[in-house]
This record gives C-alpha cells, structure tokens and sequence, in this order.
C-alpha cells in the first residue's frame, strides 16, 4: 500500500530527509519513530501531497504522489500534529463540509457523518461548536475527519500530542481499533503506543533511516546484555561490591530500602549467566535474597540505542 524508495527532500543546503526507503502491506500498522527534527512530519507531508519530495519515489495506494497526487489523496486519511479545524462550527456540520470536500456523495454524507461520529465516539458532542469542546475531543474530530471518506491509508502525525494520560488511553484505543481494517503509518513519541499498536517500527534520525523492523526484534537482536532486579537484605554498599566484582558484570545500581532490604539493577554481558554467578556470592555472604527477576529490555531502550549509535557514527 506504501512504497518509499530513496526519499529525499531538501531545504536549500539542509536535508530534511536524506534516501530514506521502506514500505506498509495492507492492513499494517507501522510506527514512524525519530527524535525532533529527524523528518518524520517531512515524510508524511510527502506521503499526503502536501508538497513534493526533491528525488525518491513515494507510491500510495499504487499512485505515486509526485504524478497522480488527486488519487492519492482520495485514498488517504491524515491528521496532522496540528488538527485543522474550524472552531466555530459544530461538529457534525463540519464533518459534513470535510465529507464534501473529500468527494463523498452528497445523499451518503449524512449517514457518513454518523457512522464517523459513532466510530470516534463523538456522539456526545453532536452540535456542539468545536472551540467549546475539550482538547481530547477536539483531537476525535480531528481523527473523524482523517475518517470520513473511509480512506483505505491512514497517516497520524502525533495524534496523542498534548493530550492528558486519560485522553491518550482514549485515543490509542480508537487507534487500535482501527489497525488491520486500514494501512496505518503512526508517527509519536510515546513509545508504548507502538509496542501496543503497531506490527513494524521505522526509526529515523536527522533524515536518514536507522532502522525497520518488528518491535520484538528490536529488542531481542539489538541488546547486547541483559539486566537483573535484585532485592538484598544485608550492607549495601558491601553487597554492590561484591556484585560488581562477579565475571560478567558490566554495572550495578543500587538503591536502599526500608529495614536493610536494598534493591539492585545488575547489568550483565551477552551470554553470562547472571543468576548462576550471583547465588553462590549471595549465600557465602550469608545475605538474603528477596526477589530476582529479569528486567526486559523496552523500546525505548532500544530507541535511544540506535539514535545514539548514529549520532555517534
């Protein structure tokens, strides 16, 4: 549904982004991750027809958005980081007005606009102007609209931006709903977003792609040690020691805790055996073990791997 190959796009000497290539099936939901300013709006406005690329291919929905942008753009639904929307309307007029504009039959609009609403849970706000509404509401009708034309492609550029931690959980949960029936390409900060959503993650940094794969991927191949949790009763700094000394560990945290029970992150090296190692000096020191676990690696770990490996090479 989305091929990009060697994307360019240049400001004067500066490159917004830089050759970047990859690709959406049907139904699949990607995460588009980068730090600010790494080119992810500058993608999607390309992928949307907003403006064109400098060089590359970029074909939507088997359009290429450079020579057939009228197509592509009947097929796609995007919200913007920034919504579009006229506050002094209500709502349900103005998704009318964006269903017209966006080709929808003027005896089916009616009935679009309800399904839409339903959909977003917007039923509530039924004529209701939108500068009254809430942020969380608002960034619905944002969404309604990215909708109404039942678009085959959804684009959202950082649609949770600004909401509050129970208007997020709203939003991700529409979002969800919504991945397998349409291609999405999810830009965001919020790194769980796209452990829950999204089936591949796209990774750039200052307009070049660092990375494209499976979010269980990334965290299995690219961790080059693994890390313990650990709870200790006993002499804190005489346990982080002692820790520190075993073969094959590369860092302790320590933290202390209520009644001697200190707590520690171990982190080991590829292919040491943490719990094997860290027994043995546990019971010759005749301290007690509370609690070890394995501490899994997140995507946010990863993300700020790779975005640090780039910016150092």
């Amino acid at each position: 549904m989305i091929e990009v190959e060697n994307l360019t796009k240049s400001y004067g000497s500066h490159l917004g982004i830089d050759g970047i290539t990859f690709s959406a099936q049907k139904g699949e939901t990607i995460g588009f991750l980068g730090p600010n300013g790494a080119g992810k709006t500058t993608t999607m406005r390309i992928l949307t027809c907003f403006f064109p690329a400098t060089s590359g291919k970029a074909v939507v929905a088997g359009y290429d958005c450079f020579e057939n942008s009228f197509e592509v753009r009947k097929r796609i639904g995007y919200l913007p980081e920034s919504v579009p929307l006229y506050r002094d309307m209500v709502v349900d007029d103005y998704l009318a007005f964006v269903a017209g504009v966006k080709g929808v039959e003027s005896k089916a609009v009616k009935q679009t606009v309800t399904r839409t609403m339903g959909d977003c849970g917007l039923d509530a706000v039924v004529g209701r102007p939108i500068g009254e509404l809430s942020k969380g509401y608002r960034q619905r009708v944002g969404l309604a609209q990215a909708l109404v034309n039942d678009p085959e492609i959804l684009i959202l550029d950082e649609p949770t931006n600004g909401l509050d931690p129970r208007q997020i959980k709203e939003i991700r949960k529409l979002i969800t709903e919504l991945a397998g029936q349409r291609t999405i390409v999810l830009s965001t900060h919020i790194l769980p977003e796209v452990s829950m959503v999204c089936e591949r993650v796209v990774i750039i940094n200052k307009g070049k792609l660092v990375v494209v794969d499976k979010p269980d991927n990334l965290t299995a191949n690219l961790r080059d040690s693994s890390r313990l949790f650990l709870r200790i009763t006993g002499d804190l700094d005489q346990i982080a020691k002692a820790l520190g000394e075993i073969k094959g560990v590369r860092k302790v945290e320590s933290t202390p805790a209520a009644n001697g029970c200190n707590e520690f992150v171990v982190e080991m090296a590829r292919g040491a055996d943490g719990e094997q190692s860290i027994l043995p000096v546990v019971v010759s020191n005749n301290w007690q073990l509370n609690e070890m676990r394995a501490v899994e690696t997140s995507l946010e770990d990863v993300f700020i791997q790779l975005v640090t490996e780039e910016d150092s090479a």
